[in-house]
């Protein structure tokens, strides 16, 4: 398994007068993320700043990157459109003090 740092951002119905946790499907896609921190796939993770489309980083562990890709087809706010993959990227840890 190879680590991959993840950005998701907003997808085409994100709704800009919402917080974050006020989105449509919050449940169920939080119960998606939880499952994935379960199974030892979402390593850390959580909302990042940085430019005005950007959701979240997270730190994931995947054979590749098309397989990151294919575990967020199923998330329910990937699904509606209310969040969409931006970035894959190969992750070498280095450091790790945990």
């Amino acid at each position: 398994m190879a680590t991959f740092a993840v950005t998701t951002a907003h997808g085409p119905a994100w709704d800009r007068a919402r917080d974050i946790r006020q989105q449509p499907g919050w449940d169920e896609h939080a119960a998606f993320a939880d499952q994935l921190v379960e199974l030892g796939v979402i390593v850390l993770g959580g909302p990042i700043d940085g430019g005005p489309e950007e959701v979240a980083l997270l730190a994931m562990q995947a054979a590749d990157a098309a397989q990151v890709r294919s575990i967020f087809s199923v998330d329910p706010w990937v699904v509606s459109g209310v969040l969409r993959v931006k970035d894959v990227r190969q992750w070498r840890w280095w450091l790790d003090s945990r």
